[in-house]
This record gives C-alpha cells, structure tokens and sequence, in this order.
C-alpha cells in the first residue's frame, strides 16, 4: 500500500506501507480505544452518584446486592460450622464432668472441694480502649479450634489419670489390709517365740487371732481360692492368691466355706475358726507370703488401718 502526499511548497513525497504498518496500526488503535473505555468507565462509576445515571445507578445497586448476599451467606456458613463445633464442644465438656467426678471420687476429693459443674471465679481490671482489639471472623474460628483441641488432650489426661487411679485401687483392694477375724487382739505374733508343743524357740511365720469354735474367718483381700483342704500341721487349710505373688493362709479352721476355684471378695466369709491341726486351742494361725516368703501380716493390717482412719477423717 502507498500514500502519496502533495505539497505546493515541497515536492511529492510516497510512503510505502507494508502488511506489518497496517498491523502496528490496528493495534494501536485497538490500544487508544481500550483505553479510552476504561477511562470512561472509571468516570462514570466513580462519580456515578453526581452523574444520577439510571442505568449506572441500577448497575451499581445490582453489584452491592450480590456482595451483601455472598457477604451473608459466608457468614451463615461459617456461623453453622461454628454452631456445630461448639456442639462437639459441650458434648465433650460433659464426657469431661463426668470423667471428672470420677476420677474426684476415686481420688477421695469431696465434691464441696472442687465441684467440675461450677464455674470458676474469674475478673480482672476493665481493658482500656487501646487494648480492645474485635476479633475477625478468622480469629474467632481459630481460638474455637484451639480450645476444641485443648478440651480434646484434657479429656485425654483425664482417661490416663483415672485408668492409673483405678489400677491403684484395684492393686489396694488386692493387699490383705482388713484384719480377717474381729478380735481386738493377737494371741501370737510375727516372729522368735516358745513352741508352745517343744518348749524350744521357734520361729512363728505368722499371727495367732484366739476366738471362739466357729467364729467367721473373711478374706483379707480379694482373690482366688488355690487351696481348701486339710493339712497335717495346718489343720482345715485356705489359701487364697491375690496376684503379684502374694497369698494369704488360714489356718486350724474349724469349717471350710470355699472351694479351690472359687473367686472372693474382700471381707467374704470363707471359713470357721477352729483348732484342727497342730493346734493347742481355738484359734486362727494368719499368714502372708510374697513369692513365697512369710511376711509379718502386722505391716499389712496396720496400713488397712491407717487407710481407714483416714478415709474416715475424709469423710467428716
């Protein structure tokens, strides 16, 4: 393509265009009209409200709207997800009373001591303006799952605390502490004494309980029965195993009330006092043995005692 331009005052000039001219040239006019629309449309929105155009002014309300909507609908969304975390919240606060009391009960805490439905004390000085920062929607969702989180390990602790308490009882309910005949005193004890048979010292691998033919015998903890039956020094014979190695004898029973096999109780009646057996009178040879050693059954009573007085005390 050629452009010819006359001048009267200069001579004929011709410019040669190319198919690349035209191209440069459709480009740039492509340019100025983009960015004179832009132009335009940045004037007649940004002074729309001067210009009290109907068409711009409904364009404007219609966009307003659609935000206002979405607007609302992320925070109706974000309000049910935070309205179903604090379901699973209180669900778990309340699985987290209830382990509370109780791991208080196995603890022996009174519940006017330390009650988990109370709210605790809390205040403070009123924060000044400068220092009162709102919380955004982000930081609220945050701290939600936070303590969601914080209430999840607590609940967590909590199950560790009351399986150990609950071993701890279980292991105490299987220690002979009571004394297994009500008497107010021991006719023998643990130790170096007289055989009342040979008159010579002896060892006596146990305590002697004196009663009454036919006194209840009860077991000093709970346990197994690995033996009922009559023994040449012992007499009518119980022996109970309360795992861990340790078993506890009865011995010169007048009856049986339990066979080998059968599982006791703590404080069960399993036998009679008697003075069958190397036995001089009625009463109840009481032994202790840890893997397979007699030991002094006094020091056993005398922490069941102690644990008694003390829950009572408790108690008051």
């Amino acid at each position: 393509m050629q452009i010819i331009l006359l001048h009267p005052r200069f001579s004929a000039k011709t410019l040669t265009l190319t198919r690349w001219h035209l191209m440069l040239l459709g480009v740039v006019f492509l340019s100025s009209v983009i960015l004179v629309s832009f132009f335009l449309y940045y004037l007649t929105f940004r002074h729309a409200t001067d210009l009290n155009i109907p068409v711009v002014r409904d364009v404007l309300a219609s966009a307003t709207q659609d935000d206002t909507s979405k607007k609302d609908k992320y925070v109706k969304e974000n309000l049910a997800a935070m309205a179903m975390k604090l379901g699973e919240m209180q669900a778990q606060l309340m699985r987290l009373d209830a382990l509370g009391e109780r791991v208080q009960g196995l603890a022996g805490v009174k519940p006017q001591e330390f009650n988990f439905r109370e709210m605790p004390g809390r205040g403070g000085a009123e924060p000044s303006s400068l220092k009162d920062k709102p919380l955004s929607m982000n930081e609220f969702q945050q701290l939600l799952d936070a303590m969601a989180r914080d209430v999840e390990h607590r609940a967590d602790y909590m199950n560790v605390v009351e399986t150990t308490l609950m071993g701890h009882k279980i292991k105490s309910k299987l220690l002979p502490t009571i004394q297994p005949v009500n008497v107010s005193y021991n006719a023998s004890g643990f130790g170096w004494r007289f055989d009342p048979f040979t008159g010579r010292q002896a060892f006596h691998e146990g305590i002697d309980f004196a009663a009454a033919t036919g006194t209840p015998i009860v077991a000093a903890a709970g346990g197994v029965v690995i033996t009922a039956e009559y023994h040449h020094q012992f007499g009518n014979m119980v022996e109970i195993d309360h795992g861990n190695d340790m078993i506890t004898r009865y011995a010169h029973c007048s009856r049986l009330g339990v066979k080998v096999g059968d599982i006791v109780r703590r404080g069960q009646h399993v036998a009679d006092i008697g003075s069958t057996g190397r036995s001089t009178g009625s009463h109840l040879h009481f032994e202790v043995l840890v893997k397979g050693i007699q030991q002094d059954p006094h020091k056993f009573l005398s922490a069941g005692a102690d644990q008694a007085k003390l829950a009572a005390l408790a108690a008051r």
